[in-house]
């Protein structure tokens, strides 16, 4: 008795609510279509400059400095292009301070490379070969993708 109440009331549920839709009802197939696109859908970055490399924090950190470890080091390395436009501008911060040249700077500089010696290299070197560029001491190029899994690929090198 109470299930045929209750198939009762669903169905004049339903005719009561087909009788304020406007416009002819949507194929199942159109709403499926709707809803998949809603939930495709991506929030949007805003104001986040730093990109995420699909890492936790710390080892996106140790990535970032190895890369700028080894961009000082060879002058040209070759890595995805995500990670070479990152490395970017750690890049010029290390040469702005080298320029600098105040033992602040050259305390900050020791603290993110990897490699002593090298930032001493760089404290010498760095002021008269880019003493009249302001910015952009680093370019990135774009190659040809990787081979096994298609991702875009880079060169980064100093200018």
């Amino acid at each position: 008795m109470r299930v045929a109440l209750c198939l009762a009331v669903l169905a004049a549920l339903a005719m009561a609510s087909s009788a304020f839709m406007t416009g002819p009802a949507l194929p199942a197939t159109a709403a499926r279509a709707t809803t998949s696109a809603v939930s495709s859908l991506e929030m949007m970055r805003h104001r986040k400059k730093v990109p995420m490399l699909g890492k936790p924090a710390d080892q996106r950190k140790a990535l970032l400095r190895g890369l700028t470890t080894e961009v000082i080091r060879h002058g040209r390395i070759t890595t995805t292009l995500i990670r070479a436009k990152a490395v970017r501008a750690e890049v010029d911060k290390m040469i702005g301070l080298a320029k600098d040249g105040s033992l602040e700077s050259r305390r900050r500089a020791i603290g993110w490379m990897y490699d002593k010696q090298l930032v001493h290299a760089l404290f010498e070197q760095a002021p008269e070969r880019y003493a009249e560029r302001e910015g952009g001491y680093c370019r990135v190029l774009r190659t040809m993708p990787r081979k096994g899994d298609n991702a875009k690929m880079g060169v980064i090198e100093l200018v």
